[in-house]
């Protein structure tokens, strides 16, 4: 089984505002890699509830690159293959509203959602599973849970 698990978190309520990507790359049912990044949002605005969930903030990304430059590393990286997302609605639509934002062609994303497969939050997905969610709401951190959980599905 072969897919990349996908999670990003973002500075406010809009969804182009990504500040944070993580992805877990699988292949042959086993994690082979992992990326995480900060990303400057658009004016390097934070919204202080999102703050409060993630714990980034404008001083963390003042100097991150923005996401245009981000795109262009790892979308040959992921091109092609299947993304999995815990609450993939949320993270796959931020994916979209952020190529829109910055005028950038929106692929044709092939996507599972572990949210609506397990039908559980991501924290309680991690227990039922006895995976273990080292820092929630860290891009990678809910990436690598969620490729965890999908591979559990997946059995």
């Amino acid at each position: 089984m072969n897919f990349v698990a996908l999670d990003v978190e973002t500075a406010q309520g809009k969804r182009w505002s990504i500040c944070q990507i993580g992805l877990v790359f699988v292949e042959n049912s086993k994690i082979v890699n992992t990326y995480s990044q900060l990303v400057q949002p658009p004016e390097n605005e934070y919204f202080y509830r999102n703050t409060q969930i993630h714990g980034i903030r404008a001083s963390d990304t003042r100097n991150a690159p923005f996401f245009p430059e981000i795109w262009k590393e790892i979308f040959p990286l992921i091109s092609g293959k299947k993304l999995v997302a815990h609450n993939a609605a949320f993270d796959m639509d931020c994916l979209r509203k952020t190529l829109g934002f910055y005028n950038m062609e929106i692929p044709d994303f092939q996507y599972d959602c572990t949210y609506i497969m397990s039908k559980m939050s991501l924290s309680n997905a991690c227990d039922f599973y006895k995976i273990r969610l080292k820092n929630h709401h860290d891009a990678l951190a809910d990436s690598m849970a969620c490729a965890e959980i999908y591979l559990k599905l997946k059995k």
